[in-house]
């Protein structure tokens, strides 16, 4: 008898929880009517924001530029044998912020 009551009150509280989550769910679909502006918004937010971190890319790789200058500048003075890697290292990973900047500028057509 005792398991009976235990499946039964079990059961309420199966019912009344789904019950709640599908009011829930009707009263979020409800406030949700216009979702397409809601998204229009969200894209011409995050496309003006392009335009500053391409500009923020550049002035980085230019930093990044002169940083590599400077070491391998060092490098070439002091007669370290690595100097031509090192000035590669530096130079790829400038010329990759330049790249990756433009192609982030020419894809999301800003």
């Amino acid at each position: 008898m005792k398991n009976v009551r235990e499946k039964r009150s079990i059961k309420k509280h199966l019912f009344s929880a789904c019950a709640t989550f599908l009011t829930m769910l009707l009263a979020f679909v409800a406030n949700a009517q216009d979702g397409n502006a809601g998204i229009n918004e969200a894209n011409t937010k995050v496309r003006s924001y392009f335009s500053a971190g391409t500009n923020l890319m550049y002035a980085v790789g230019a930093i990044v530029g002169l940083i590599g200058a400077i070491k391998v500048y060092q490098k070439w003075n002091s007669g370290d044998h690595d100097t031509g890697k090192v000035a590669a290292a530096w130079f790829g990973s400038c010329v990759f912020l330049v790249i990756v900047a433009t192609v982030i500028r020419s894809f999301f057509g800003v």
